[in-house]
């Protein structure tokens, strides 16, 4: 049963980031170029429609992240100085993430395709971290 749990919460973890970074990575790199084609007013209407309906799923994720990560960091706990140096690093980035995710669901937000592009660095350097972890964990 255990086994099963730790699957299932991997498998959360996992997909949870991959809908985070996903998302943004799409909305950076399709939706904001073909928004700049449209009128200015029209821009912002639909920008901060995609914001708000983007918001809700936004938020599940951090939440399902924050809880599987924990989960995660508890299993891990005792693996050596590196991997808790590495892993404080991937939770700083993490929590940047967090924080420009909550600014570009903002409305009304001049900023946004600037901030998803530091967004998406910073979640794929998180990716990168949980790789070399990942491997720490396996030695």
């Amino acid at each position: 049963m255990t086994d099963a749990l730790n699957v299932f919460m991997r498998w959360l973890h996992i997909t949870s980031v991959v809908v985070l970074i996903g998302g943004v990575l799409y909305a950076r790199f399709v939706l904001a170029p073909v928004l700049q084609s449209l009128a200015a007013q029209e821009q912002d209407t639909l920008g901060d429609a995609l914001a708000a309906r983007y918001r809700s799923l936004l938020f599940l994720i951090v939440l399902l992240l924050t809880a599987t990560g924990l989960y995660n960091m508890i299993l891990n706990i005792n693996r050596g100085s590196l991997y808790q140096s590495l892993l404080g690093i991937k939770l700083l980035l993490v929590l940047h993430v967090f924080a420009v995710g909550i600014l570009i669901v903002k409305a009304k937000n001049p900023k946004r395709a600037r901030q998803m592009t530091g967004l998406v660095i910073s979640g794929l350097v998180i990716i990168a971290i949980s790789a070399v972890l990942r491997q720490l964990h396996l030695n």
